[in-house]
């Protein structure tokens, strides 16, 4: 489930995102989390299958994303499910907040990742797609991976002969 690509470590994955959205532009931000969410994080005790964010009077937040309780939390331990801040620059917040409003674009949490001891959370500008859409990726994919196979056989072939 962890996967380290050059420091960084991937908590969760919103796989269903690049199926359901075509994902624009992506910004990275900081969470707001307490410390018995951190260490269920850095478990990768988090899904992000309903999540959202969205821009509330100025501030980003990350809403619906399910961060399951400490295993070792007492009774101080976190609510799974509430609304954290994403840590964004100003620039970054009035660009996201233009978008979504003006463009009637979503804002989905792709993934949750830990960067040099910092748990951070990707967010994407997604529009949604229609059924037809899913269907002609649904092809492609299909398509580019016959291909894939492939040339896979054929090298496989070369390589014996």
């Amino acid at each position: 489930m962890a996967e380290k690509t050059s420091g960084i470590k991937i908590l969760s994955d919103n796989r269903s995102a690049g199926h359901n959205y075509f994902l624009l532009d992506r910004f990275e931000a900081g969470m707001v989390l307490t410390g018995t969410e951190v260490k269920a994080a850095r478990d990768g005790k988090i899904q992000l299958r309903e999540a959202y964010a969205q821009i509330d009077k100025n501030e980003a937040w990350l809403n619906n994303a399910h961060i399951s309780e400490y295993s070792h939390g007492n009774r101080e331990n976190h609510p799974p499910i509430r609304s954290r801040k994403l840590l964004l620059h100003r620039r970054e917040i009035d660009k996201l907040l233009g978008q979504t409003k003006e463009k009637g674009l979503s804002l989905i949490p792709t993934k949750i990742y830990l960067k040099e001891g910092r748990i951070k959370c990707e967010i994407a500008l997604a529009k949604g797609k229609k059924m037809h859409d899913k269907r002609e990726s649904e092809r492609a994919k299909t398509a580019e991976d016959e291909a894939r196979a492939a040339v896979r056989a054929s090298k496989a072939r070369h390589d014996r002969d």
